[in-house]
């Protein structure tokens, strides 16, 4: 794992041609998305706990290269509110994009500039440089939807820049229609989550995703280019094997490529794998 400064150097210093994407794995459901000059935080969990199981592999300072910070719901792996502010400070030109449900809270709550602080809703969408990021409503455990206002409280992101869709899914289980939501687009690389749900987990609070089988499933139903399981390894109890996915996306669509991410580990994807 490279050291905090070296994993900025080396973003900054990778070179991502068009047609692909470069992407660096934070832990959790955590990535650095890389698109031509772009640099974009997803759901960057950074707060130290001494429940983590990962360490953070950066500190909020470190953020000097964020042209976007996006946070898919206002849970604190995901929106890390200590975080932001110091993310903010680092990265000064850097947009904030939350679930709108959200958004006036964290403007009012971090003290970061309402005009750096964008909210998505269903299918609303904002430009950061190159990039389109367009919002899908995600089902973390359920599909809630705020009864006042009719937003969403968790989201899905697809992502398109440098010639390249990128599929980050929140936290989420199948929902209907999601699949045919989400084939509208060509889908180079989805990042899915698989730590599974159960009743212990929801009766303490601790609400759940997808398995990594309907993960799989669904990779088999949108056909990404390739297929990153997330959301294992950080906590004890809210976890699961990736090669449990691998091996069963091996087994039911061989013909769909599926990458393990490593922390803190630069992947280049070209838009040439998508089957």
């Amino acid at each position: 794992m490279l050291t905090r400064k070296a994993l900025i150097d080396d973003i900054n210093s990778t070179v991502v041609p068009f047609g692909q994407c470069g992407f660096w794995w934070l832990g959790q459901h955590g990535f650095i998305l890389k698109l031509d000059e772009t640099v974009l935080y997803i759901d960057p969990y950074l707060s130290p706990s001494s429940a983590r199981n990962v360490p953070p592999l950066l500190e909020p300072g470190d953020v000097t290269n964020a042209h976007g910070i996006l946070g898919t719901h206002d849970h604190g792996d995901h929106i890390d509110r200590p975080m932001w502010p110091v993310m903010a400070a680092a990265s000064p030109d850097a947009i904030f994009v939350v679930p709108k449900l959200v958004r006036d809270s964290v403007v009012k709550e971090l003290g970061v500039g309402e005009d750096r602080v964008v909210g998505l809703d269903d299918m609303v969408s904002t430009t950061i440089g190159d990039v389109t990021i367009t919002a899908l409503p995600a089902a973390h455990e359920l599909l809630v939807i705020d009864p006042h206002t009719g937003f969403h409280e968790c989201l899905g992101l697809i992502i398109e820049g440098n010639g390249f869709c990128v599929y980050h899914a929140g936290d989420t289980c199948i929902y209907e229609g999601m699949q045919a939501r989400l084939r509208k687009w060509d889908i180079d690389l989805a990042f899915l989550p698989i730590n599974g749900r159960c009743a212990k987990r929801l009766k303490s609070g601790c609400i759940g995703n997808m398995t990594y089988q309907e993960a799989v499933d669904l990779a088999g139903a949108i056909r990404p280019g390739v297929t990153v399981p997330t959301h294992f390894e950080m906590f004890d109890g809210n976890t699961e094997n990736p090669e449990f996915f691998i091996d069963y996306m091996a087994v039911k669509f061989p013909h769909l490529a599926a990458q393990i991410p490593v922390h803190g580990t630069r992947s280049l994807i070209s838009k040439s794998t998508r089957p």
